[in-house]
């Protein structure tokens, strides 16, 4: 478990740090992140971290693709570590 907490911290961390610079890259108009770069960390485990930093700097809150494809990213990451968890005889 602690090797996954460390994972969830580094990866947080990226996502966090990739939305900040997209933000900051877009208001200078010089080279962007690709959106498939964002939704990709999101889905390795950064997508709780992603979605407050785009709502913090509010970034990218006019595209449906994050606004609604992130939350479905965290509900389909919640199911799976609650399945997880019942596998693992938890509760």
């Amino acid at each position: 478990m602690k090797y996954l907490y460390i994972y969830l911290g580094i990866i947080s961390a990226l996502a966090a740090l990739l939305t900040l610079y997209d933000k900051r890259a877009a208001k200078r108009r010089s080279r962007r992140v690709k959106e498939r770069t964002l939704l990709l960390v999101s889905v390795l485990g950064g997508s709780a971290a992603m979605l407050f930093a785009m709502l913090a700097v509010r970034h990218k809150t006019k595209h449906a693709k994050f606004m609604a494809g992130i939350p479905v990213i965290i509900a389909l990451q919640i199911a799976a570590a609650l399945a997880a968890l019942h596998w693992r005889g938890v509760f």
